[in-house]
């Protein structure tokens, strides 16, 4: 094999370095030895449309728009597809790669592979969601759109050499429905690099002059649960006449607008503060303060089968968890969290109630939750994985 071989990783839905795992997976292979690109949309903060970046070549394109409903998507889907060809053979002009890594959602990056199949370059698909099981946590209903996702899918796992699976669950629908090869899948999880955590005092500001804190990082979409997380900070506050605990909810998406408006209607507002997305120092602060981290995931195929990072980020930092109780939840909190049953608010806020009444459970599973970081779920046990994944792809150079 060549000493230092080309790879070009294609992600759509997140600029980097705010992904943390492709950009986990570019560092790890830079240092490996291969010359690395990246070509993704542009970001807050990262607009750059080229930069080099710990000796890694980033390509963006600016994204105008999130598509929703047919045309929506077609427009979102053409233009990056197009600005991500574009941008790949700039690339591969410049290093020839032979790895095109591609990162779903969507799963139509096979068809910039189908280009680059025509000058021997390999297809890496590096599965990060399960599209199928997101559209339908999405839309609710099967139809003519499904059945594309579906097609799309198919045709991904076909075309790919390699499969990169984010966990066990991923790893038996390559099995099953991608019909790979058992020597061809590869577990890579989602882990973060201990390396990077600022764990450091608590800021007693970040509280809002309350004992507290309970703290939500990711997304706000449909399928993030986020609607009975309000539900049961209304059961806590409202219901329960809690006047000790703040919430604050990091993050930003399609729904934050809505679930801000939710907040004035519940009158929560003096309690509940949705930052936006915000700096790694002051997410680090954050994490460091929280009394209580919160996954609100509610349960349909796409959640129950998807590993969560923002549960490893609260456990990296040491906070204790609540969650609902899903298949790769409790696989990644293992002893570390308490389950609520799946979608029920109400049994949500008792065990957010739970830990806020006892702070020797909040620091006993806080312990647990970084011991399990720190001997079996982090980013150090999973390059080996990532870089024997790609010495199977190309091993009959």
């Amino acid at each position: 094999m060549n000493p230092s071989p080309a790879v070009c990783i294609l992600i759509e839905n997140l600029t980097v370095p705010i992904d943390r795992r492709v950009w986990q997976e570019a560092r790890t292979l830079r240092g490996a030895g291969y010359t690395v690109s990246i070509v993704c949309p542009t970001g807050a903060g990262f607009e750059k449309r080229y930069e080099r970046m710990e000796e890694i070549d980033v390509y963006r394109y600016c994204l105008p728009w999130e598509g929703d409903g047919p045309l929506g998507y077609l427009l979102e889907y053409g233009w990056a597809l197009t600005a991500t060809l574009r941008l790949a053979l700039k690339a591969y002009r410049k290093t020839r790669f032979r790895v095109l890594h591609a990162c779903n959602p969507p799963d139509l990056f096979f068809l910039v592979g189908l280009v680059f199949k025509l000058f021997g370059v390999r297809y890496l698909f590096d599965h990060h969601d399960l599209c199928p099981e997101l559209y339908i946590a999405k839309k609710g209903k099967e139809g003519f759109l499904y059945s594309l996702v579906r097609l799309a899918e198919r045709s991904t796992f076909a075309l790919a050499h390699t499969v990169i699976s984010t966990n066990q669950s991923y790893r038996e629908i390559a099995l099953g429905r991608g019909g790979m090869p058992p020597e061809r899948i590869f577990i890579v999880r989602s882990f973060p690099e201990l390396a990077k955590i600022r764990l450091q005092p608590p800021v007693e500001a970040l509280k809002n002059g309350k004992d507290l804190l309970v703290v939500y990082l990711g997304v706000m979409g449909t399928q993030e649960g986020l609607d009975l997380l309000l539900e049961s900070i209304e059961e806590i506050v409202t219901k329960r006449r809690r006047r000790d605990v703040h919430f604050t909810l990091i993050g930003d998406g399609t729904e934050r607008g809505r679930l801000m408006r939710t907040v004035g209607e519940k009158k929560l507002d003096s309690v509940v503060r949705f930052t936006g997305r915000i700096p790694d120092d002051e997410l680090a602060a954050y994490l460091s303060t929280a009394d209580v981290c919160v996954a609100p995931d509610s349960y349909n195929e796409m959640n129950d089968k998807s590993t969560m990072n923002k549960i490893l980020e609260y456990m990296a930092y040491g906070r204790p968890v609540v969650l609902f109780d899903l298949t790769e939840g409790r696989r990644s909190a293992g002893d570390a969290a308490l389950y609520a049953r799946p979608d029920d608010f109400f049994d949500l806020a008792e065990k957010i109630r739970t830990l806020l009444d006892s702070q020797d459970m909040r620091e006993e599973l806080g312990r647990r939750a970084r011991r399990r970081i720190e001997t079996e779920l982090n980013w150090e046990r999973e390059k080996a994985m990532l870089l024997k994944a790609y010495e199977t792809l190309l091993k009959r150079d």
